[in-house]
């Protein structure tokens, strides 16, 4: 494979991502599929959408994963009558000094947790894309370059629908990844509750810095991913767009629109990210396997049948995959 990643590269990345994952696991139980997709997102540099049902560890999840590198957290809990300003900051006037001052707002974090985003106005949601997408903001004229790493962590409710508004496609595409958390199993609930009599979650340790991380994301970036590879993505991605081409039509009825451009670009990032986590120098057609729920999941729109008939978005895509020949 043509990678120029040396041993001595790949060593330091296994111990960093080692160390990552480990403090991961003894503070939180189960939710495998959680870290695979935050370690994911942090390699690869891109911003995570995690939905469950309250209470299942996703505001301790993105803590947990910003004590392991010692970055800056901010926690948003978005309500209907939070404001851009609440988000990004504003300018205040100082009546003592007749001038106006910049107040930069919680968006200034290596980690922005920005808890049930549904229940924030389309207004306020719309204020996260410049620094989602452009990594800065904009306040009174001037651009704010935000820090770097800078991680975007929403979590989303799908049970509760009174007061919420729905994210738009826009706005979902810029997550790099979706993670959706079922219940813990009986064995994890009482492991959980064991390590809260023992006040685990209260201590918190730095076990790799920001420069690691920032390490990791260099290292990514030269992992070798094949032409094939390539092709066989855009073929699963051009699969959403015209689905009766590639799936049996009492499938493809269900589905309304397909993933864009960016899909086939999370794709390749977070296909990087896996084979790197799996102490690889390369991409295989089984890392994209891996990732396609993630990616796809947000990024296909079904239609009102499919809720009524009770398809979910994961069999149109476990079946798109069924028609593809892998490479």
């Amino acid at each position: 494979m043509e990678s120029n990643i040396t041993q001595e590269e790949m060593l330091r990345s296994n111990d960093i991502i080692g160390k990552i994952a480990g403090y991961y696991q003894t503070r939180i139980v189960g939710q495998k599929n959680l870290q695979v997709s935050l370690l994911i997102s942090l390699i690869a540099n891109g911003h995570i959408l995690v939905e469950s049902v309250p209470g299942l560890a996703k505001t301790t999840a993105a803590k947990v994963l910003t004590e392991s590198c010692g970055g800056k957290f901010a926690r948003i809990q978005c309500t209907p009558d939070l404001l851009p300003s609440d988000i990004i900051g504003t300018q205040t006037y100082n009546a003592r000094t007749g001038e106006f001052e910049t107040k930069i707002g919680p968006v200034y974090a290596n980690f922005v947790l920005l808890d049930e985003i549904n229940r924030s106005s389309s207004k306020t949601q719309s204020a996260m894309l410049e620094a989602m997408q452009e990594k800065q903001v904009s306040i009174g004229g001037h651009k704010y370059k935000l820090p770097d790493p800078f991680i975007v962590i929403a979590t989303q409710n799908p049970i509760e629908q009174e007061g919420t508004y729905l994210l738009a496609e826009a706005q979902q595409d810029r997550f790099i990844i979706k993670e959706t958390l079922d219940y813990p199993t009986v064995g994890e609930e009482i492991e959980i509750i064991n390590r809260i009599e023992k006040n685990v979650f209260e201590k918190s340790q730095n076990v790799v810095n920001l420069e690691d991380i920032k390490y990791l994301q260099d290292l990514c970036e030269k992992v070798y991913i094949d032409e094939a590879v390539k092709r066989y993505i855009v073929s699963l991605v051009y699969a959403t767009r015209y689905p009766e081409k590639y799936l049996k039509p009492e499938l493809s009825q269900y589905v309304t629109s397909g993933a864009s451009t960016r899909a086939s670009i999370a794709f390749m990032k977070a296909s990087k990210a896996l084979a790197l986590m799996n102490g690889r120098t390369y991409v295989t057609p089984d890392d994209v396997k891996a990732v396609s729920k993630g990616i796809l999941r947000h990024r296909i729109s079904l239609s009102f049948e499919a809720l009524a008939d009770g398809v979910k978005v994961e069999t149109i895509i476990d079946a798109i995959i069924a028609s593809m020949k892998t490479p």
